[in-house]
């Protein structure tokens, strides 16, 4: 039998995952980050994208965190995102018109443009895109 940790991956508004897993795959502010039994202690922001979980047994399931923090301690992940949303409850309709509006945004700028606003949001409708796309192949 492998070995495994506890994950949680809650949100604001909900927990999404809770159970024990063999591995946790996501993008920290730092790069991509891939968590086993046995991690050093660590505590680092999240960037908009996908956490890829091996279940205990080996099955798989995609979640996507618009940010947040990973906690890494002895025996237990804790990912508290700001927003989490299983793979296969993605809107691709909506993303895809969440990525438009912002290339639109970005692409008049304007007097009371904000960039920072703008880019958070086609970065989290890229991620969500990538998410979906993957759960294709």
């Amino acid at each position: 039998m492998a070995m495994t940790v506890h994950l949680d991956v809650v949100s604001a508004e909900t927990e999404i995952f809770s159970g024990l897993v063999e591995t946790v795959q996501v993008t920290g502010t730092e790069g991509e980050l891939g968590i086993y039994p046995g991690h050093a202690p660590l505590i680092t922001g999240l960037l908009p994208g996908m956490v890829r979980v091996v279940k205990q047994f080996g099955a798989e399931e995609l979640i996507y965190v618009a940010g947040g923090i990973l906690e890494v301690q002895p025996g237990h992940v804790t990912v508290l995102a700001d927003t989490a949303i299983r793979a296969e409850d993605l809107d691709e309709k909506a993303a895809e018109d969440a990525k438009k509006h912002a290339e639109e945004i970005i692409a008049k700028g304007g007097a009371d443009f904000d960039y920072a606003e703008a880019a958070i949001e086609l970065s989290e409708a890229i991620a969500q895109l990538r998410l979906i796309h993957k759960l294709r192949q």
